[in-house]
């Protein structure tokens, strides 16, 4: 085989491995249930159309590989039972702002402006029942602070 036709095979094999990464990656995120849910901060009231990640996998996925977000999405990780959460942004493209909630909705903790793809550890520094992911500055843009309640029905 000449190293033309071996270039062409593995440019190939390289095309094909993305699009089935592409695909895969694609039918994962279609899984993810719509909903909305709604801060209440400083007497306003925000609301986002949300994904939610609801199991393990979809922990693990979460916003990865996405190229955008709308203004006013998010996703919010349920976590079912209280408990420290940390994450990260590997393959995440996009930077993000991160809510941590606690059981009664109540906002504990936030990460502003993480950093796309970074391996660093952002954790809830306490106990939470779920993680909202919104676009970087929102958090900073609309007051949103500790404190401030969030309404979903997973929080009912």
């Amino acid at each position: 085989m000449s190293n033309i036709s071996r270039r062409i095979l593995l440019a190939y094999l390289g095309i094909l491995l993305a699009s089935i990464s592409a695909n895969a990656t694609a039918q994962l995120i279609k899984k993810f249930r719509k909903s909305n849910v709604t801060i209440i901060s400083s007497g306003q009231i925000f609301t986002f159309n949300i994904e939610l990640a609801e199991d393990s996998k979809q922990h693990a996925l979460g916003l990865m590989y996405r190229q955008k977000l709308a203004p006013d999405a998010g996703m919010l990780f349920d976590y079912k039972t209280p408990h420290r959460i940390s994450m990260w942004m590997k393959n995440t493209f996009i930077p993000l702002d991160m809510i941590f909630i606690a059981a009664d909705g109540r906002i504990v903790n936030i990460a502003e402006r993480t950093i796309p793809k970074s391996t660093t550890v952002i954790s809830s520094h306490e106990n939470v029942k779920a993680v909202l992911e919104v676009n970087s500055g929102t958090v900073a843009k609309l007051g949103i602070k500790p404190g401030d309640l969030v309404r979903h029905r997973i929080f009912e």
